[in-house]
């Protein structure tokens, strides 16, 4: 009985062996070597994202004072013999560790997008053809720059966005900031603008790979500046017309230009294609 049933379960794991470990033969890749490339480049993503770490944190006191301009100036601050800076605050025994550890790993996240971004793009590209594999590589060379200069923008909007909602505060009171909550609201703010600007890049992605033509972009030009226009209402942090104003306007700006380069392409590619049929 024992050795009928081992008989009987032999072609079961065998076929299930065959799934698990599909030959290369086949001209994929076997499971468990997927595994192990995963496992290289998180690897390597990581250890970018600890070496940027480490740089943010030598960094910090720079960081912490570029963070705070805001709000007030550190370094006036300390010239005067003051020990404090107005009305920012960090709270309780492990708040300053803390602060600065989030400070170090944001930091180190942000200087090893390249490595990351290219680790994500090295694992999924053995998977693609030809034409994909330059399709993604143009997107990731375009979304990079394009993602730094959205946080560059979001910056510089920051001081407007802080001067306009402590604004709000009464005259007869005074508003002290946690400054944890004061680094997330900083966060939000880049970041919004970091991905809002990666719009031309991904309409340019999708011109090029032949799934929207330049036409299609720019004909809804009005549902695309009342859908940019209501993106900033919602999602900008401080809700003032002025900073939406700041984050729709560039937005509307890109979208007609990631049209107009697509209209640069279509024509291109009818040019080619006329060519190829004479």
């Amino acid at each position: 009985m024992e050795m009928a049933r081992k008989r009987s379960l032999t072609p079961e794991l065998n076929q299930q062996n065959r799934y698990l470990m599909s030959s290369k033969s086949s001209g994929g890749m076997p499971l468990m070597a997927h595994f192990a490339e995963l496992r290289k480049r998180i690897f390597k993503s990581a250890l970018g994202i600890i070496v940027g770490a480490f740089v943010g944190w030598f960094l910090y006191d720079s960081i912490i004072n570029h963070l705070a301009a805001p709000i007030c100036d550190l370094k006036a601050a300390a010239a005067s013999g003051k020990t404090s800076c107005g009305i920012l605050y960090i709270n309780g025994v492990l708040g300053p560790i803390d602060l600065k550890f989030k400070i170090s790993l944001l930091i180190g996240v942000i200087l090893a997008a390249p490595i990351w971004l290219y680790q994500s793009w090295a694992f999924i590209a053995p998977a693609m053809k030809g034409r994909e594999k330059r399709n993604s590589l143009f997107f990731l060379f375009f979304a990079i720059p394009f993602f730094a200069l959205g946080i560059y923008v979001g910056y510089l909007v920051l001081p407007i966005a802080v001067k306009v909602l402590l604004g709000f505060t009464p005259a007869s009171l005074s508003n002290l900031v946690k400054f944890d909550d004061y680094l997330n609201f900083v966060l939000q703010l880049i970041l919004i603008f970091g991905i809002a600007f990666e719009l031309p890049v991904f309409l340019v992605s999708l011109n090029i790979a032949g799934v929207l033509r330049g036409k299609s972009i720019l004909k809804p030009w009005r549902f695309a500046i009342f859908g940019i226009s209501l993106f900033s209402a919602i999602f900008t942090p401080t809700g003032d017309p002025f900073t939406m104003g700041l984050l729709a306007i560039p937005l509307i700006g890109l979208y007609f230009l990631a049209g107009g380069i697509s209209l640069v392409v279509d024509r291109k590619r009818a040019t080619n294609s006329n060519r190829e049929r004479n």
